[in-house]
């Protein structure tokens, strides 16, 4: 949904790895050599796992393991990628040895990323995730110890429930001035999203249920990066980026990637901005009260050029009165009308 909720042109990094890349061999073994030695660099992934919201390569290539990966990958005794995965002497894991383990292809078979890359606030001690849980120390333990492999496990869920302390209250700052009537626009003020509708953007399934928040029980908005309020924006960053810059930190080894830079440091950087936000929207709206302004949004926040192109418009100016969910009948990824069950049942 975020990339249909923008033009074309501005998702390019987005359609170019989510349609034919990720379909591709040779996206990973190379067209003109397709060699098996090629695809097990890590090198390989970077292609495509690096960026804003999946920082992948950036955390792996400044952790510990990147730093012996960067050191001694010319050295054939430390690294033979003529040997298979499972058969390699490796002095430090690759991308591939930890998420391909054995050569096995289906990535998401030994993937150890649950509860949406760390956003979601679930209990991941819950037995829901008790399968990924083993799996990742039954990677680890190649070279580490189960005990040692837990405890790493352990520190990435600390601090993923710290990160998730602060994106609720980032959350909760815009939740008030949007009941309160001071966000500013609000989604009725907005040309619609990626849906069709005008529900608030942060109203995620059933957690944020009720007609001041838009849209039928059980319906969600989605997270904006554009078209909507400064707060809106300010929460989205703060669980799309930063909170999982901690959750990827955490879980290839950088640490300083989970503190710094973006990571726990920018969370709290971000809370503080919303609560200012919130601050000055309070005062302006009393004095804006005391003289009798009554402010309404300017026509810009639901016209535009590129706004145009945005599938919410189309589906408004070409289908009168229906949804996404209406035209498509079984939507599947599409339907956001229900937050994840498992995801419900472990916070209950």
């Amino acid at each position: 949904a975020w990339s249909i909720e923008r033009p074309p042109g501005d998702t390019a990094g987005c359609t170019f790895c989510h349609t034919s890349a990720e379909e591709r061999c040779n996206t990973c073994h190379q067209r003109h050599q397709f060699n098996p030695a090629v695809a097990r660099h890590s090198e390989q992934c970077k292609a495509c796992h690096w960026g804003k919201d999946h920082r992948d390569w950036e955390a792996y290539d400044i952790s510990i393991h990147g730093v012996v990966y960067q050191v001694n990958k010319w050295n054939p005794t430390e690294f033979d990628f003529s040997k298979n995965l499972s058969d390699a002497d490796y002095v430090g894991p690759t991308c591939q040895y930890c998420h391909m383990r054995g050569g096995h292809h289906n990535v998401q078979r030994l993937s150890t990323v649950y509860t949406s890359m760390g956003m979601s606030n679930a209990d991941r001690g819950a037995p829901l995730w008790k399968e990924k849980r083993d799996t990742w120390v039954s990677v680890c333990d190649d070279c580490h110890s189960p005990r040692f492999a837990r405890e790493n496990l352990q520190a990435m869920d600390e601090a993923c429930k710290d990160a998730g302390l602060k994106y609720t209250e980032t959350f909760k700052v815009a939740e008030n001035l949007m009941l309160a009537g001071m966000d500013e626009p609000m989604p009725k003020d907005l040309a619609p999203d990626w849906s069709g509708q005008h529900i608030w953007s942060l109203k995620i399934g059933a957690y944020h249920d009720g007609p001041e928040y838009g849209g039928q029980p059980g319906e969600s908005g989605e997270f904006r990066m554009s078209n909507c309020s400064a707060v809106e924006r300010i929460c989205f960053e703060s669980v799309g980026y930063w909170q999982t810059y901690i959750m990827k930190g955490m879980a290839h080894g950088s640490w300083n990637d989970a503190t710094y830079c973006d990571g726990s440091f920018g969370m709290d950087r971000w809370l503080v901005k919303a609560k200012t936000f919130a601050e000055e929207a309070i005062r302006l709206s009393e004095i804006e009260k005391k003289v009798g302004i009554n402010w309404v949004p300017q026509d810009f926040w639901k016209k535009g050029d590129w706004l145009d192109e945005l599938t919410g418009v189309k589906i408004v100016k070409e289908f009168p009165g229906k949804t996404i969910f209406d035209l498509c009948p079984e939507p599947g990824w599409l339907d956001t009308h229900h937050a994840p069950a498992e995801e419900v049942e472990s916070l209950e």
